[in-house]
């Protein structure tokens, strides 16, 4: 192989990369406004825990701060050798979340 062309084939992976990484963070840029939208929408989630009764959106909210805080409380709990992967799963849950608000946008119209 010449060296020109192993260089373009360089070239060409870390182009497919960058397009493959654009796509990722425009489906969790997507996962995460859709989410944040449909908990404080009008009829989102928070409006209607509360719409049942105000206990249940206390213990919706309730558990919500539980979630944040034992979130924050495990983040120094791993070991230096362990791998962290938490972040991925962020990523890509979020990034699945994207896909499917945009796949119900396409299908219903609306999230």
């Amino acid at each position: 192989m010449n060296v020109n062309e192993v260089r373009i084939k360089q070239e060409m992976f870390a182009a497919v990369q960058m397009v493959i990484g654009f796509f990722i963070l425009a489906l969790v840029l997507m996962g995460i406004g859709g989410t944040i939208y449909k908990v404080i929408s009008p009829d989102g989630w928070v409006a209607q825990a509360f719409g049942r009764s105000v206990s249940a959106g206390a213990v919706a909210l309730g558990s919500l701060i539980m979630i944040a805080a034992l979130a924050w409380f495990s983040r120094g709990w791993n070991l230096p050798l362990q791998r962290n992967r938490y972040p991925e799963l962020f990523v890509y849950g979020f990034a699945t979340a994207g896909l499917l608000y945009i796949a119900k946008l396409f299908v219903v119209g609306t999230f």
